[in-house]
């Protein structure tokens, strides 16, 4: 309310001005002031110095606000005004209380703060005390194990000398008792042999005569001997000569006797020759279709299944060019009609590079004609040196038994087929080559030979007329190898992210110009070569929490890049730019550039496959 009564109404920061004047002496107050006192001025009071305009200003002040209309409205905001101060107050009264209390929790908590350490301090030093105590007990137990095992040492020392000493006595003793019981042996021996000489001595003339009456006795009984059994064979063949029944019996006996042992002997290695052909299987031969007894007895299902099977198809799982399929599904088709005419055999030759797919058309070829195949290769056979012409006839021996009809194919026959004119070959390969040739002069209705070389020329000229079919299988080109992509992938990726219980995932990419793309870049390869590129896929699948990602299909690809030749002897290289670290350059030998760019994964699966001739390899970025 100090502004009602016109308190601290001057500017901010202003200090109060000097006292007002007093007010004029109202008449009639002189008399009365100096009465009884004289002259004296009059004492000054309490209120001498009271400026009584505060009071006017505020009673007028109140007048005005009394005929105001906002006196009501100014009191109550006064009122709201205490009330606010009020709360304010309160406010802070309680504001200091909860920092008082929180003053308190802090003091409690380091209060247990403090017990909390004094009891963890209090729990160490125990420890660190049992700790010092254990200590000390295993030291003194140690030094006890010490002292124990010490004197262990000394009593087994004391102890392994005493046995010693005694060992020492016993010996001496029975060396002493061996070196008595010698001497009294040799006196013995020796007084023996004095008493038997003296006696041989003296008894000489009757030893004599006993030596020369038992000789004269074994000499009759010998003559007695001789003249007895000479007598009894004597008589015994006289009797048997005069004899003619006995005479017949006996030569017809051993004339029986000898026939039975030797044809006992020829008859169980005719019968083992036999049982080899029928049942047996060639050395030579590494595979064969064809059903052994033994075989039966370890897989009958399988064995049953494959004789209730149905021809295949020739070129089934077989990709070939259009030319050369139809030719091979020729020769599939004159094989299966030839097996049901009974008629005789051609040989075919088949050659190319490897992994062209001639050891698969061959047992496609078998399975269409509902033969057996046996296959073998040529390089078996110059490490059998004198064996290797038995075992050749062993080998035609055996198929020709087959019921069905067997196709011999014979891999790598350049390693046997060689020219019997030139001096690298010994005189056993070359006897084993004379065998074979006999035995393929002329054609059979019980096999069928085919030949596969990768190097035709190197044949001898007496196989250029055994063989009546000759097949060029070459590398597949784009439509071929994009055809193999899409089966191997189909084998091995796709079917084994399908079936099965444990699944393949394949992550979500273009698979049919993934595997165009693939095609492109595998140009020079065999069908082997594709195939192994699909199975790494496949188990970099596996290896990769059996996920088939995009940039795993290049992975098959990789080869070391000086492998890549060209036909001028161009090789290519990889190596660091100079100018930039991060860019690496695919360039040949001559220099020219093919790509250049950051260098990551997918640069070095795509740029190291291998390409052929005359083809500039192409880098991908997967």
């Amino acid at each position: 309310m100090s502004w009602l009564f016109g308190i601290n109404r001057g500017p901010k920061g202003e200090g109060a001005g000097p006292p007002p004047p007093l007010p004029p002496a109202q008449p009639g107050a002189e008399g009365g002031g100096d009465r009884g006192f004289g002259d004296r001025p009059a004492p000054k009071d309490k209120w001498s110095n009271f400026d009584p305009t505060g009071l006017e200003r505020a009673a007028k002040a109140a007048r005005e606000l009394e005929h105001s209309r906002y006196a009501k409205d100014a009191l109550n905001l006064a009122q709201m005004q205490e009330q606010t101060l009020q709360l304010e107050q309160q406010s802070k009264l309680k504001e200091y209380e909860a920092t008082v209390e929180q003053l308190k929790i802090e003091q409690i908590r380091a209060q247990a703060e403090e017990r909390r350490k004094t009891l963890s301090e209090e729990t160490r030093q125990h420890q660190a005390r049992a700790q010092y105590q254990d200590k000390l007990a295993r030291q003194r137990y140690e030094d006890q194990l010490k002292q124990q095992q010490l004197l262990n040492e000394e009593n087994l020392r004391k102890q392994e000398e005493s046995v010693q000493k005694q060992e020492a006595m016993r010996r001496a003793t029975v060396e002493r008792e061996m070196e008595l019981r010698h001497k009294n042996e040799l006196l013995r021996v020796e007084a023996e042999a004095r008493a038997r000489t003296k006696a041989e001595r003296e008894n000489a003339d009757i030893i004599r005569e006993q030596i020369r009456l038992k000789a004269a006795e074994h000499r009759q009984t010998v003559l007695e001997s001789i003249r007895t059994a000479g007598t009894l064979f004597g008589e015994g063949f006289r009797a048997f000569v005069t004899d003619w029944d006995k005479v017949t019996a006996t030569v017809a006996g051993l004339t029986l006797l000898a026939v039975g042992v030797y044809s006992a002997k020829n008859a169980t290695l005719v019968a083992g020759r036999f049982i080899e052909a029928r049942l047996g299987k060639p050395s030579l031969v590494r595979e064969t279709s064809r059903i052994t007894v033994l075989e039966a007895l370890r897989h009958p299902i399988q064995v049953s299944r494959r004789l209730l099977s149905r021809p295949q198809d020739a070129l089934e799982g077989v990709v070939l060019s259009p030319s050369l399929e139809a030719r091979v599904r020729d020769i599939a088709i004159a094989t299966r009609n030839t097996k049901k005419n009974r008629g005789l055999y051609g040989n075919v030759l088949l050659y190319g590079p490897p992994g062209t797919g001639k050891t698969l058309f061959a047992k496609k070829l078998a399975l269409h004609s509902g033969m057996d195949y046996a296959i073998m290769t040529g390089g078996d056979v110059a490490p059998m040196g004198r064996e290797g012409v038995t075992a050749m006839h062993k080998l035609f021996d055996w198929a020709n038994t087959s019921r069905r009809g067997l196709l011999l194919f014979m891999d790598e026959a350049d390693a046997f087929l060689q020219k019997r004119g030139t001096e690298k070959i010994s005189e056993d390969l070359r006897a084993t080559l004379n065998a074979f040739l006999y035995r393929t002069g002329q054609h059979s209705n019980k096999f069928m030979l085919v030949l596969a070389s990768n190097l035709p020329e190197q044949f001898d000229c007496a196989i250029n007329s055994r063989v009546d079919v000759m097949v060029h299988f070459d590398l597949p080109q784009r439509e071929e190898r994009e055809r193999l992509v899409r089966m191997y992938f189909d084998n091995y990726v796709l079917k084994p992210a399908t079936e099965g219980k444990r699944r393949l995932k394949l992550a979500q990419f273009d698979f049919g110009r993934k595997c165009s793309e693939v095609a492109r870049l595998t140009e020079g390869m065999s069908g082997r070569e594709i195939a192994q590129l699909a199975v790494s896929w496949q188990a970099t699948a596996t290896t990769e929490m059996r996920w088939l990602k995009q940039r795993a299909w290049a992975r098959g690809l990789e080869r070391p890049l000086s492998r890549v030749q060209g036909e001028a002897g161009t090789s290519w290289s990889l190596a660091a730019d100079p100018s930039c670290p991060c860019t690496f350059r695919i360039c040949s030998s001559v220099g020219t550039g093919l790509y250049s760019g950051p260098l990551h994964q997918d640069v070095l699966w795509w740029g190291s496959a291998v390409l052929p001739p005359r083809t500039p390899p192409v880098v991908g970025t997967g």
